[in-house]
């Protein structure tokens, strides 16, 4: 009998390119566990894992290996101001057109602010945005620059702050001043913005004038208005509503702040500032990395030059799977799931979501490609049991997934 493409006779052919479930398993892991869950069923697949990140928790390593690069050790202050464990990536020398004058590749840092400003590093019974501060991103940035860097990535994303980029400006020298030309305390997080006139980057480090800063963003996030990151996020994070309406005011302060450092006027302050496209990032950091002179992008942009997320990764493939720790109503803007589903279905590929957590809305990923999604939660438990069994529960989902796409292939052949 002659077999066709999609019989059980022929090996099936998946792409499994997963991002990390915040806190809980990095991109690679992922990947793996869901390799591990088809090749329980599916013994004979052939299987290709394209861990992706989309500017949080995972960033840095997943293009350090993707350019044979080395992961560099840094202590910086946490975002309750304890010390904690971070890291800055160098990436492996590239030959393309991002070079400089000598044909010598730039150096390039890349950096995560989940490493150090994290929601992951925050107790849940410490979860205020009100306080939580990135002044540790500050230091990573300086610690790139300490390591010969002329250029640094930043990935923003996975963030439990809210003072948009408040702490991160003071560590790099900045001073951030009240209407009596006063010094706002150091590092106390979104609520110390409130009473924020003007920015003084006299004291900033000087040497951050000839670094080129290009920092990976959701593009949605806004900084103010009624779609701004406090309102959007700000709950996420621990805000309570009378917390939040203090963190939207605090980003309008930021705002007029910024937009004199920038030379922005009264006239265009909305769609320069305010409602600038990922100026709202990890709890408005994207606007505080432009007032020292950094470009925000797309986040699949800044990726797409490391990780192949054009039509040659869909290459050879017959299933798409791919993973991220909650799908809802947001997924379609600009997360990995929806992204991967929008470029698969160009190649007219079928697309499974696996997810943590399946959460308000989620149906409306049908209309973006996700041509099914499951939740790796199977039977009550609580989330740090969740947290802890993820890798399991996760491979136990994608078998799960195979073993329903099994039935449907021998449905296939015998139909």
């Amino acid at each position: 009998m002659t077999t066709g493409p999609n019989t059980p006779t022929t090996p099936l052919r998946v792409l499994v390119c997963p991002s990390g479930f915040k806190g809980s398993l990095k991109p690679a892991t992922a990947a793996e566990c869901i390799k591990d869950g088809i090749l329980a069923v599916e013994p004979n697949a052939v299987v290709r894992t394209v861990p992706l990140v989309d500017g949080g928790e995972g960033f840095t390593h997943v293009l350090v290996a993707a350019t044979h690069g080395a992961i560099q050790p840094v202590g910086v202050c946490g975002p309750i101001g304890q010390p904690v464990d971070s890291f800055i990536g160098i990436l492996g020398p590239r030959k393309d057109k991002d070079t400089t004058a000598n044909n010598s590749p730039p150096r390039t840092a890349v950096i995560e602010i989940a490493s150090a400003a994290g929601l992951s590093l925050i107790p849940p019974s410490h979860r205020n945005p009100g306080l939580t501060t990135t002044y540790g991103v500050g230091q990573l940035l300086l610690a790139a620059l300490d390591a010969g860097a002329t250029r640094i990535l930043v990935g923003c994303g996975d963030s439990g702050t809210c003072d948009g980029g408040a702490g991160m400006l003071q560590a790099l020298g900045a001073r951030l001043l009240d209407c009596q030309a006063q010094p706002l305390p150091l590092a106390l997080g979104g609520d110390s913005l409130l009473t924020l006139h003007s920015i003084d980057l006299s004291g900033v480090d000087p040497r951050l004038k000839n670094t080129d800063i290009d920092v990976a963003v959701n593009w949605h996030n806004l900084l103010c208005g009624p779609r701004g990151v406090a309102h959007v996020f700000g709950p996420q994070k621990g805000a309570t509503p009378s917390q939040t309406a203090r963190l939207a005011q605090a980003m309008e302060s930021l705002a007029i702040a910024a937009a004199r450092v920038l030379g922005v006027d009264d006239l265009d302050i909305d769609d320069q500032v305010r409602l600038a496209p990922g100026g709202g990032a990890s709890g408005g950091l994207g606007t505080g990395l432009r007032v020292v002179g950094a470009r925000l992008r797309p986040r699949y942009e800044v990726v797409r030059k490391f990780v192949d997320l054009g039509g040659g990764m869909f290459d050879e493939c017959d299933l798409v799977v791919t993973a991220e720790g909650g799908i809802d109503y947001q997924t379609p803007f600009d997360k990995i799931p929806a992204e991967v589903a929008r470029l698969a279905k160009k190649r007219g590929l079928p697309v499974i979501a696996i997810a943590g957590t399946i959460g308000p809305g989620a149906r409306v990923n049908y209309d973006v490609g996700i041509d099914a999604f499951t939740c790796i939660i199977q039977r009550p438990m609580t989330l740090d049991d969740a947290v802890r069994e993820a890798e399991s529960l996760t491979r136990e989902s994608a078998e799960l997934v195979m073993r329903i796409v099994s039935i449907g292939r021998m449905l296939g052949r015998t139909g």
